[in-house]
């Protein structure tokens, strides 16, 4: 084993089975046979597939536990599959869900496809051979055999295996049956899910599909009709559901604000502190699932605690970051924490902190400070900046800002504003 290769690489080469490496930095939840899947892993290459919701036009945080199962199983030579669900997304999946999906056209999800499927590039291999002659993953949409489907055969072939019955005793439909009610293109959403796996199991032999722990259900649907259908042996596997510490999912801000991989839609500073700022509980796990660094170096960084774990924040947010935007930008994002958070100005912090431009002219018509952190984005409304400033939250070129309300007057081109201890926005005048 060498030091430059990655954790599962390394767990490859010690003749680690993937499913023990997967359950020792805690991915695994639930698996519908536990002892099957790990023999299928030590018999040879398995091919798994995990579906994506091209509802946005970026991938955010929360779709990464995910993304990093699957580039975990490529590192150990298995074939990964990213689904991208243009069919489903036609459908709408109602789980977690207390009412009905917006419709979403068609032009909308192949526009949001084009933008959510080359993110994989920087986790998975698509050429093959990246990470020690591993084969190459696969980039697919369901809308390819999904929209060519025939109503009457395919209620004939595959609705015939599911019972009504057993899908209303699921706790998504049971809920939204209580509440708001389930329209029947909804109803359907499970039946579709699961033939996306039969058709993957006929096509590219694909045995495993993973997902979040809301996801068992469906999943299970799947495996049960590649048995009925194909006679066929699959398996499921789900992730825990990560949540804050407030009990909101994993890839929001504090404010509710997904965290993208789009670097236009959430800048790589801004991606860079939202690691930075995880609560030290979490700061173990999420090395494990988020970095692909041994387990020696994570358990070294994590037996501190209080401020010496800082050093540990630092370094998730820069793998995380690295493997999200590439190295030189994971870099710069650090060194311009590095340089706001010692007290340096903003040519030391560089363009990579977040940056509003805003036109002179539109600083006429009584432009208070209170509208310039609400342009930043750093208060939603000029009530919350008065809160915060009041509190003592809100500084301008270090300065404490004590009344928001006052005109704006710029003394120079460039002020750099932060909210609280640790966010920060650079405007530039023009």
């Amino acid at each position: 084993m060498t030091a430059d290769l990655s954790a599962p690489e390394q767990a490859r080469a010690a003749g680690v089975n993937p499913l023990d490496y997967l359950q020792a930095r805690g991915f695994v939840q639930d698996i519908s046979d536990q002892s099957g899947l790990a023999a299928a892993f030590a018999r040879g290459q398995v091919t798994a597939y995990i579906g994506f919701d091209p509802s946005a036009p970026s991938l955010h945080v929360g779709n990464l536990l995910g993304i990093m199962l699957l580039a975990t199983l490529q590192r150990f030579g298995h074939r990964p599959i990213a689904l991208g669900g243009g069919g489903t997304a036609l459908v709408g999946d109602p789980t977690g869900k207390t009412s009905a999906r917006a419709l979403i056209s068609p032009e909308e999800i192949d526009t949001n496809l084009a933008g959510v499927l080359p993110q994989f590039d920087r986790y998975l291999d698509f050429a093959g051979d990246r990470f020690s002659d591993n084969p190459a993953a696969l980039l697919i949409n369901n809308a390819t055999w999904l929209l060519d489907l025939h109503y009457i055969p395919f209620l004939r072939d595959i609705g015939r295996h599911f019972s009504v019955n057993e899908m209303l005793t699921a706790e998504t439909y049971r809920v939204r049956l209580a509440s708001t009610g389930l329209n029947f293109v909804e109803f359907n959403y499970r039946i579709v899910q699961a033939y996306d796996f039969l058709h993957l199991f006929r096509t590219e032999g694909c045995v495993l599909q993973a997902g979040g722990s809301d996801q068992w259900g469906n999943i299970v649907a799947g495996v049960e009709l590649i048995r009925r259908a194909a006679g066929g042996h699959a398996f499921a596997l789900v992730t825990p559901l990560i949540t804050t510490k407030s009990g909101e999912k994993m890839g929001k801000t504090a404010g509710g604000e997904r965290i993208w991989l789009d670097p236009t839609q959430t800048t790589p500073y801004e991606y860079y502190q939202y690691w930075v700022n995880t609560d030290d509980d979490a700061v173990g796990q999420f090395l494990r699932f988020y970095t692909f660094l041994p387990e020696e170096r994570i358990s070294a960084l994590t037996s501190v605690r209080g401020a010496a774990l800082r050093e540990a924040k630092h370094v998730l947010a820069f793998e995380a970051t690295a493997l999200t935007h590439g190295n030189a930008i994971a870099h710069q994002a650090a060194e311009a924490a590095q340089s706001l958070f010692a007290g340096k100005d903003a040519d030391h912090a560089g363009a990579a902190i977040p940056t509003t431009e805003i036109a002179i002219a539109d600083l006429a018509d009584g432009f208070t400070l209170a509208d310039l952190f609400v342009r930043a984005g750093l208060t939603t409304s000029r009530g919350e900046a008065r809160r915060l400033a009041m509190q003592g939250g809100l500084t301008a070129d270090d300065q404490r800002v004590d009344d928001v309300d006052i005109p704006f007057a710029a003394t120079g081109d460039t002020i750099i504003l932060r909210a609280g201890k640790k966010r920060f926005h650079r405007i530039l005048i023009r």
